[in-house]
């Protein structure tokens, strides 16, 4: 098994994951769970961007 280069940052932002799986449960949008992974991120002070744009590259074309 490859080790965990951020090792505690993985297990806090999956913490935060499972944090919303237990408030909200399953069956909604992928939006919603993006919606409550923002309001979890902001609350713990974890800097971040939500969707950010890439430039991209692909068959010639950007």
């Amino acid at each position: 098994m490859p080790q965990i280069i951020y090792k505690n940052e993985s297990y806090f932002i999956i913490g935060l994951c499972m944090n919303i799986h237990n408030g909200l449960g399953k069956g909604f949008s992928e939006a919603v769970y993006s919606d409550a992974l923002e309001i979890e991120l902001k609350s713990n002070g974890v800097p971040f961007q939500k969707e950010a744009k890439f430039n991209i590259i692909y068959k010639e074309k950007n």
